[in-house]
């Protein structure tokens, strides 16, 4: 078997950007960080996030965020006993870097070609909230199958992985769906018509949902 281990590139520049991206500069790493941001991912499931990272690519990058700190990695307890990945605190503490990166992102040019993942969708979210918003209000959102809570108030907005148990609607649609209801103007009501999207719970709570999000501005 092959040791993938290689010798890692460094900047030898003190400063603190140059030490950041001897950390996270290599290729597939700020994008394993965005896919376990909202919570632990099994391999299999960082493959399909990172779908262009071959599998050794991205055992390596894992071992790579492991040994400076930024991922852990556990066993499940039994029946499960299955092995995955999660941020640690320092790995936690990229978020709003992610999402000032993502803000910035948002103004090139959309590459043509496979979808979002859900994780990278859920970010995008955050990264295009409103901050004016008052309102209090919480959502499920299920997106390919997976639950998330969704919450606004006066702390701003906050996703994570589960069912809620407060939801006032929740919206069941997959990532290209609610991608175009929030970004590109789809409304809700056409793609529950369309049959893909189902609303539970309250209808004109579901029917806000993309107002409290901002339109990526045109690439200039």
């Amino acid at each position: 078997m092959l040791d993938m281990k290689t010798e890692r590139r460094r900047y030898a520049d003190p400063c603190g950007i140059a030490r950041a991206l001897d950390v996270l500069g290599e290729r597939w790493a700020l994008l394993i960080v965005r896919e376990l941001m909202l919570g632990p991912r099994r391999f299999g499931q960082l493959q399909t996030g990172v779908h262009a990272a071959s599998p050794n690519v991205l055992t390596q990058r894992l071992r790579e965020l492991e040994e400076d700190g930024i991922v852990r990695r556990y066993t499940l307890d039994p029946p499960a006993s299955l092995t995955v990945y999660e941020l640690t605190d320092r790995g936690r503490g990229l978020e709003p870097i992610l999402l000032e990166l993502g803000r910035w992102g948002s103004a090139t040019p959309r590459v043509i070609g496979r979808e979002m993942s859900v994780v990278s969708l859920l970010l995008a979210l955050k990264t295009m909230f409103d901050p004016t918003t008052d309102a209090q209000v919480s959502y499920g959102l299920e997106i390919n199958g997976e639950p998330f809570r969704l919450s606004i108030g006066a702390a701003g907005i906050d996703i994570s992985r589960g069912r809620p148990n407060d939801a006032e609607a929740t919206l069941t649609t997959d990532v290209t769906t609610l991608r175009m209801i929030v970004f590109l103007g789809t409304g809700v009501r056409a793609a529950e018509e369309a049959g893909a999207l189902t609303i539970t719970g309250d209808r004109r709570v579901a029917n806000r949902f993309p107002k409290f999000f901002r339109k990526p501005a045109p690439p200039s």
